[in-house]
């Protein structure tokens, strides 16, 4: 299965949340983040002015991204968790 986003829209695969402080202490599941960064997966068209024209997304496929922390919808494909939202809610992409 292949889901292709629509629009201005990216889908992300979220890093996995870390399993111990800067300490060394291990955190159990329930004391663990929702992560905030992800590996963009697939990235939409971009998004269409009233004027006919597409804007091209800002971003590309695997790039590094952080986001909100409830910031968009949660899916899963398979048995993977993703996100799906718009790029304007991605706070920033990480270079290096």
């Amino acid at each position: 299965m292949a889901v292709k986003p629509l629009e201005d829209r990216v889908l992300i695969k979220p890093l996995d949340p870390e399993t111990k402080t800067a300490s060394g202490i291990f955190l159990p599941e329930s004391a663990k983040e929702k992560p905030m960064q992800g590996k963009i997966v697939a990235v939409g068209p971009g998004r269409l002015l009233d004027s006919g024209e597409r804007v091209k997304p800002t971003v590309k496929k695997g790039d590094t991204v952080v986001y909100g922390k409830y910031a968009g919808t949660e899916i899963e494909i398979k048995n993977n968790p993703h996100l799906i939202m718009r790029e304007s809610e991605l706070l920033g992409v990480i270079e290096g």
